[in-house]
């Protein structure tokens, strides 16, 4: 079964071919980053306008690039859910008119239970994702029950993961995500956009303990497994002299450094919380998903970890993918699932985030 898979939650105007819900026969992404750069972050205005202009023929390249036409394709699916809902409707809207024209199935989708599916795909030759073949045979079929972890510009949740759509919560943010929290610290000392990439990058030639950011204690209700990131936000950015190690260098402060000690506690912020979810859980098995799985601490700190086995996607498929999407559709169609051409767009997902105490 060919499955069509179209990603506009965001700011990436996708589309892909997946066959069997693992072989990826194509993966176009359409990418507005040189629209948002300037605003240093995403508008969602720009990024709906932007879906609109582009979402067919990112499409049309996406059925080329597989060499296929539009009567080989089997059924239609996008993302309905999180994201901006403007952005949503757009790719929503297009697959569900596909669908409805040409009779096919179609699958409304999980943005965030997509990117936990990311690391089961493949392409035919595997040229374009950075794994080799051992690797992605021993990461793509993990049993179930695992541990997730979503990391991304919206969201971080831990979880158990017992089927590719069945995840029980354990611990989310309680204010700002964790990629949220790279993009505006990148945003106010002028890194570069988007954030993530432009700190993973300066990171590397910096002194991780050049400063000492406070980890956030969350000590009121059952928060055991849930995250925060307005207070390392707000330290790195106004009370930065508060937290430096050592004397204040002539010249000020290196960026380097500054990105450094601020990634470091942002993923240990992150692997407290998930260690001890594995710790309780007796789970040794992880996966990640979502753009922050892209960065090289995290990747690296994850994989140091004796007695766990960490599966990651290739980088090609950290950010917003159609392939992810058509990929985990298959897997309800083949259930004998499908959406109804009524379903809508929605911002959120309500257990994706915490509420403190």
């Amino acid at each position: 079964m060919k499955v069509l898979g179209i990603e506009t939650s965001c700011d990436e105007c996708a589309a892909a071919v997946v066959e069997d819900g693992r072989t990826i026969l194509s993966n176009v992404v359409a990418t507005q980053i040189p629209y948002h750069a300037e605003y240093s972050g995403v508008v969602p205005e720009i990024a709906s306008r932007m879906h609109t202009e582009w979402i067919s023929q990112v499409v049309q390249q996406a059925l080329d690039k597989a060499s296929l036409k539009v009567s080989d394709i089997d059924a239609v699916a996008a993302t309905a859910h999180p994201g901006l809902l403007g952005s949503l409707l757009v790719g929503l809207s297009f697959a569900k008119a596909f669908a409805w024209a040409r009779g096919l199935p179609f699958m409304a989708v999980d943005h965030m239970l997509a990117h936990l599916y990311a690391p089961r795909l493949k392409t035919i030759n595997n040229e374009q994702l950075t794994m080799n073949k051992e690797e992605r045979a021993e990461n793509s079929n993990p049993d179930y029950p695992f541990l997730g972890l979503l990391v991304s510009g919206g969201h971080s949740i831990i979880c158990k993961v017992e089927n590719f759509d069945d995840i029980t919560v354990l611990g989310a943010t309680i204010d700002d995500a964790v990629g949220e929290a790279f993009d505006k610290v990148s945003k106010y000392y002028g890194f570069g956009y988007p954030g993530g990439a432009a700190i993973d990058k300066l990171a590397r030639e910096g002194n991780p303990q050049a400063f000492n950011f406070p980890m956030p204690s969350l000590h009121k209700g059952d928060h055991k497994y849930d995250l925060s990131y307005s207070g390392l936000k707000t330290a790195v950015i106004n009370q930065l002299d508060k937290f430096r190690t050592g004397p204040a260098p002539v010249g000020g402060d290196r960026p380097e450094d500054i990105a450094a000690s601020f990634q470091k506690t942002a993923v240990d912020i992150l692997l407290r919380s998930l260690l001890r979810a594995a710790n309780d859980t007796g789970f040794g098995t992880i996966m990640a998903g979502g753009g922050v799985a892209a960065n090289s601490y995290l990747r690296t700190a994850l994989k140091e970890q004796q007695g766990l086995h960490c599966i990651f996607p290739p980088l090609e498929l950290c950010g917003d993918n159609g392939a992810m999407v058509a990929g985990i559709a298959y897997c309800y169609l083949a259930r004998g699932e499908q959406s109804d051409l009524r379903t809508t767009a929605s911002a959120r997902v309500q257990f994706y985030k915490k509420q403190y105490p």
